[in-house]
């Protein structure tokens, strides 16, 4: 296999993905006389989460899905914000809501997930829906693992029996990943930061997630060779132009990519990996959520994929 195709083309998988939710959007539309839609909330102006925002806003656009942006300054308050969700939440207009991490340190992230309206968290971070995927009964799945298991799926077909081993134990990424993994029949193994001897871990995984947050903190010492490695990372790196003047502009993942692209046998790159497929699912998600509210059947095109 050439280097070239050890790579996981995840715009071409989240594009899949979109052409196969669009005609659910459409449908919405031509039944409701109203596109699906989707309210996203930003405090403060960190340029990654910017980014991120808009990425999504543009993505819901162009997939038939009504998008709307509240952008609140950086010192509003735990109680203006829980304002905003609180109308979003009575609104029968808006089907999805999404409040986009991370938050000032002012505001509890957790008080603010469990505040937005269970039926409307198309990012899956309410305990119910966290609750719902453990025991197997999910309603919405965390955007980023679901994306995961869809280029899994794709690149693998089947996974049953599979040893798994994740780096990273995050609420958005790390526990709902061991557990899609887990349904899926995978043997799976949750490593992190503080795990010793992590490499006697990593070098048994058929299935490597990395999400530690740690930039390049994977390298070929934890690679099995043959191995299916995500890198759910995405960190900017400040680097020196020649004048010594910094430049933020270099990104990487959580794994050293050119070091383990000789040793593993498919992996996915920062950016253009894991990335696009987390906005697709989450288009995903919102259409699935404006069905739902409408006490529609919901015709789930991962249907094979869960």
């Amino acid at each position: 296999m050439t280097i070239i195709n050890k790579i996981i083309d995840g715009k071409m998988y989240a594009r899949k993905l979109l052409e196969e939710i669009y005609p659910l959007s459409k449908g919405f539309l031509d039944n409701f006389n109203r596109k699906p839609s989707l309210t996203v909330i930003q405090v403060g102006d960190n340029p990654a989460s910017r980014i991120y925002v808009k990425n999504k806003i543009l993505t819901a656009k162009k997939n038939g899905i009504e998008s709307k942006e509240i952008l609140l300054a950086s010192d509003v308050s735990e109680d203006e914000l829980i304002h905003h969700i609180s109308i979003l939440n009575k609104n029968e207009n808006v089907d999805g809501i999404l409040v986009q991490l991370p938050l000032p340190k002012h505001i509890s992230e957790k008080k603010i997930i469990n505040i937005i309206d269970s039926s409307k968290d198309v990012d899956g971070f309410h305990p119910i829906n966290l609750g719902k995927l453990f025991m197997g009964d999910s309603k919405f799945i965390p955007c980023t693992p679901l994306g995961c298991l869809y280029i899994l799926k794709h690149e693998i077909g089947d996974i049953k029996g599979k040893n798994a081993v994740i780096v990273g134990r995050s609420n958005i990424v790390g526990k709902p990943m061991a557990s899609l993994l887990l349904s899926s029949d995978c043997s799976v193994t949750i490593t992190h930061s503080r795990t010793k001897n992590i490499q006697e871990h990593t070098r048994k995984a058929d299935i490597l997630i990395v999400a530690v947050g740690i930039p390049e903190m994977i390298d070929e010492k934890f690679i099995k060779p043959g191995a299916i490695v995500i890198d759910v990372g995405i960190n900017r790196l400040e680097t020196k132009t020649r004048d010594n003047i910094s430049n933020k502009g270099v990104l990487v993942g959580d794994v050293k990519f050119e070091k383990v692209l000789k040793i593993a046998k498919k992996i996915t790159p920062v950016p253009g990996g894991v990335g696009p497929m987390t906005i697709a699912c989450l288009m995903h998600n919102t259409i699935k959520a404006a069905y739902i509210n409408k006490k529609i059947d919901f015709v789930n095109v991962l249907e094979g994929i869960l």
